[in-house]
């Protein structure tokens, strides 16, 4: 297939599994109001490493990649969720209408450096995220590309629309932040947390639940 044609697909991919607000958008949005555009990109940076992570696997070996997944499905799910249920505590903004979110601070860039690896390894050890990158690639048939030029054309498309849906919304957040009331931070944070906690739960609902328990 055609390498030109293969990163068009790839930005495509990259793109439609970034945009849809799940915890990483929620996450995105409350880091970008508490502590500005490049903590909100560090952040999708960290996204978009472990999209590409997957979109390599998945291209250089499907059948590989997916039963490894499976096999380690279990301590994934476990390390992803304990780690979304942290960071929904430790996001839950206290006290009043006026107080920070508790991850309020200047946006450095060791914090920065920090902020990307957190991300990622949140992002990597989420399970239903890989499988749905292997079922992508098998479905649209991309699983097998071919030529080294091939694979690298996919994979740099993944992480180009990834990252550049994190750049857009970081970048609308920022821009539209001071023209939002004093409570939408709080709110934000608020749901944010609510949403990781969610996602917490059901990731470890997802993983018992096969074992019974």
């Amino acid at each position: 297939m055609d390498a030109l044609v293969l990163f068009g697909k790839g930005l495509f991919i990259g793109l439609a599994i970034a945009a849809p607000i799940g915890p990483m958008g929620a996450l995105c949005i409350q880091r970008t109001l508490a502590r500005g555009f490049w903590a909100g990109v560090a952040g999708g940076l960290g996204t978009a490493l472990a999209d590409l992570t997957f979109a390599t696997g998945a291209a250089v070996g499907f059948a590989v990649f997916k039963d490894l997944v499976e096999r380690i499905a279990l301590p994934l799910g476990l390390i992803g969720g304990a780690f979304l249920m942290y960071l929904a505590w430790s996001g839950w903004p206290r006290g009043g209408a006026g107080a920070e979110p508790a991850a309020a601070r200047a946006p450095e860039t060791r914090g920065l450096l920090r902020t990307t690896i957190v991300t990622y390894g949140l992002t990597i050890t989420n399970p239903p995220t890989i499988l749905l990158f292997a079922a992508i690639f098998a479905g649209l048939g991309l699983a097998q590309t071919g030529s080294s030029l091939a694979i690298v054309a996919l994979v740099v498309g993944v992480f180009l629309g990834s990252i550049g849906w994190w750049a857009f919304l970081s970048g609308l957040v920022a821009a539209l932040h001071h023209r939002l009331p004093p409570a939408f931070a709080l709110w934000t944070a608020r749901v944010s947390s609510l949403t990781m906690a969610g996602f917490g739960l059901w990731a470890f609902a997802s993983i018992l639940k096969p074992l019974g328990l």
